[in-house]
């Protein structure tokens, strides 16, 4: 279908737009009293230009259009329809530019904050930090908005979505060799879940995740965390992920790189293991002396 019939239209929409705004502020116009109606007017304008654009592809000029809508609703004092048209704009770039994209973002997250809408606040900050993970690749920067996410639905009770935004930041750091933080959020998300009947059988996971940042420092100190986790969550003690861990222990204190590999793939060949539990168990195997680093 040729939309480039709607391309021009959308270009003369926003050039109209752009006379209104500047006719509103005009001696006459201010004097009139029409100004108020001429801005809502061309904001109207604006956003339909952004759709038309949005037809045709052209995520810059969408995105553009959608924030001279915001701005125009800062104006009028409209603070819901600003940020949603700040959002509307994000969405647009985040096709386009990315920076962009987390400015627009952002400036709608400001709106939602200062309104008291943290709960929309914290989805925005998710938003913003899935750009940052595979758009700009900048994992620091993500976890920034990932915590600050957690942060905003913990205020506002909402623990299930709290914990998911605290269980993205512990991957990466555990990815980063930041395994004491990596533990801590693993450690109280399994605390948080293992009382409650829906999550439990989750907690053996998390639980299982904090002791493979704990073997990568050191040995004792996950022996220690197994038998802690087994006297806080006794189901913890019959699942596969502690026999497992028993078994890596056990090969690692007898500096058995065969017997590791060999709990490894027995488990794997049942539940499979995901990219980063083979990540984090070849740095615990390359702890052994002699090993050359492979789980197959």
């Amino acid at each position: 279908m040729d939309n480039s019939g709607k391309e021009k239209e959308a270009i003369q929409l926003m050039a109209d737009a752009d006379k209104k705004v500047k006719s509103s502020g005009s001696f006459l116009g201010g004097m009139f009293g029409g100004g108020h109606h001429k801005v809502e007017e061309a904001c109207e304008m604006y956003c339909r230009a952004a759709n038309m654009f949005k037809m045709v592809k052209n995520w810059s000029a969408a995105g553009n259009a959608f924030c001279k809508a915001a701005r125009l609703h800062m104006q009028l004092q409209n603070k819901h329809d600003c940020a949603t048209s700040f959002i509307d704009a994000g969405n647009a770039y985040k096709k386009s530019d990315p920076n962009e994209a987390i400015k627009c973002l952002n400036a709608a997250i400001d709106i939602y904050t200062d309104m008291g809408r943290f709960t929309i606040a914290a989805k925005h900050h998710i938003s913003i930090a899935e750009v940052y993970e595979s758009e700009l690749v900048d994992i620091e920067k993500a976890i920034a908005h990932y915590e600050q996410a957690a942060d905003y639905y913990k205020g506002e009770e909402s623990n299930s979505s709290a914990n998911k935004c605290l269980l993205k930041v512990g991957s990466y750091c555990a990815q980063l060799e930041q395994y004491q933080k990596a533990i801590e959020i693993y450690e109280q998300v399994g605390a948080n879940t293992m009382d409650n009947p829906l999550l439990k059988y989750s907690a053996k996971e998390y639980f299982f995740k904090a002791s493979l940042c704990h073997f990568i420092v050191d040995e004792l100190n996950a022996k220690i965390a197994v038998e802690k986790y087994e006297e806080m969550f006794p189901a913890f003690s019959d699942s596969r992920e502690c026999k497992l861990l028993k078994k890596l222990l056990e090969a690692h204190e007898e500096q058995n790189s065969e017997a590791f590999t060999e709990a490894v793939k027995e488990f794997d060949s049942i539940s499979r293991l995901d990219q980063w539990h083979t990540t984090l168990l070849l740095r615990i195997k390359k702890t052994i002396q002699g090993d050359e680093g492979d789980l197959k």
